[in-house]
């Protein structure tokens, strides 16, 4: 189906569905979805916070709260954002290192979206009275001036909404 502003949602599911198919082994690629980057002729930055993110301690079990920010470059595909917060919902069962879970947001965001770029911020709330942030990042396979434009522009973006970060 294309929507009235040329949008191709033939692929969707689970938008407008309700529920949430949690086939397989908790959160997975299996959850989301994409559809086509209509504007591939631009770098532009697509940024999802999900603020209301759990997870379980894999040691102690205990629960894990923080914001996960998604921030990418698309090439071919956009995320859909009602499966990445499906996808965000299946973590809270699920035990693993705060280190774990970013690397696998992006591993699983590169695999289903293969983008011109992408950053995964896990910001943790604090527990025992330590504040944990993870930072993972990903380029895609440019070369030329399309990489030199690419790098600008992300250095752009981090400049501009993250002065102090790398």
């Amino acid at each position: 189906m294309t929507t009235r502003s040329k949008d191709d949602t033939s692929g969707l599911h689970a938008l407008g569905s309700g529920s949430m198919n949690l086939s397989g082994d908790g959160p997975g690629i299996h959850l989301l979805e994409a559809f086509p980057n209509r504007f591939q002729d631009r770098f532009y930055v697509v940024s999802i916070s999900f603020p209301e993110f759990t997870s379980l301690c894999p040691v102690t079990g205990q629960p894990d709260f923080g914001t996960i920010v998604m921030e990418y470059i698309p090439s071919n595909l956009c995320v859909e954002s009602k499966s990445f917060k499906l996808y965000m919902f299946a973590y809270r069962n699920h035990q693993s290192f705060m280190e774990t879970i970013t690397n696998s947001i992006l591993d699983d965001m590169v695999k289903l979206l293969d983008p011109a770029w992408c950053r995964i911020r896990g910001l943790f709330a604090p527990r025992g009275a330590t504040r944990i942030n993870v930072y993972a990042e990903h380029f895609g396979k440019l070369n030329g001036e399309n990489e030199t434009m690419l790098r600008s522009a992300v250095a752009a973006w981090k400049a501009e909404t993250h002065p102090l970060l790398p």
